[in-house]
């Protein structure tokens, strides 16, 4: 029995090492692709049942198309990606394990163009790209969870997981997780022909709550390094990234503003 199981360890090492990222960046990620999927269709599940999907179709419908534009251009694209407008007041985002992307209402109304929304969206991608919520169960559970799965005790481990994966979207991801992703979520809105600067404007209207946040930003807030260093770090890199061209891509205004008044 033992050496089946050191067998299948070194096995799953092996393959293990996966796309977290652009330029090639790899990672070992001991949860696969179906049981990632396997979690976030619970997560998922048990967010609808406590929050209301906005009824709007024409408003759901958009966001998906931008969001879907960003996907063809991010470096995982072994997913089908989901993205809804959340019916609340708050000023958040978030992402589920395996790609299930949720944005309120309330974080849709403080926006202004389309490029702010792609940042977003952008955002919530990197999360999911770099697989934060996978490598964070991985910390909490560590080998003894992939000794189960590699048992075959998939339905208990699971729901094990999905445990941990609402946690882990409750608390946040930390610092560098977060810089991270605001990394690829500024690239993929460039290569997805948004004006990346929407990230920083974005980033902007945050650090401008931040003098008296309402209570529907609290919880962004308190999950995020503090907003002036995610905008000199997003600054650096639009500069570094796009030099000069960034000015010359759109930001969306008009379609933007025709999507907001339906909120």
């Amino acid at each position: 029995m033992l050496r089946r199981i050191a067998l299948v360890l070194l096995l799953v090492m092996l393959a293990g090492c996966v796309t977290t990222g652009p330029k090639g960046k790899k990672s070992l990620i001991l949860i696969s692709t179906g049981e990632e999927v396997a979690i976030g269709k619970q997560v998922a599940a048990d967010v609808e049942s406590k929050e209301r999907v906005l009824s709007d179709p024409t408003v759901q419908s958009y966001v998906n198309k931008v969001g879907q534009n960003l996907v063809k251009v991010c470096d995982r694209r072994d997913l089908n990606y989901t993205f809804k407008v959340l019916d609340s007041d708050e000023i958040n985002a978030f992402a589920c394990p395996g790609g299930f992307i949720y944005i309120y209402k309330g974080l849709m109304r403080t926006m202004d163009n389309e490029a702010q929304l792609a940042g977003v969206l952008g955002h919530e991608i990197g999360h999911v790209v770099a697989r934060h919520s996978v490598k964070k169960l991985q910390q909490i559970y560590g080998v003894s969870l992939l000794i189960q799965v590699a048992l075959g005790d998939k339905s208990e481990t699971v729901q094990q997981l999905v445990g941990g994966a609402a946690g882990v979207i409750l608390l946040g991801y930390g610092r560098d997780n977060e810089f991270e992703a605001d990394e690829y979520g500024t690239l993929y809105e460039g290569k997805a022909g948004h004006n990346p600067q929407g990230m920083s404007q974005l980033l902007g209207k945050f650090k401008a709550l931040e003098q008296n946040p309402p209570n529907s930003l609290e919880k962004l807030l308190s999950t995020h390094p503090p907003t002036s260093d995610r905008i000199a770090r997003v600054n650096t890199y639009i500069g570094e990234e796009f030099g000069e061209g960034a000015k010359n891509l759109p930001y969306g205004e008009s379609e933007y503003a025709v999507i907001k008044a339906r909120l």
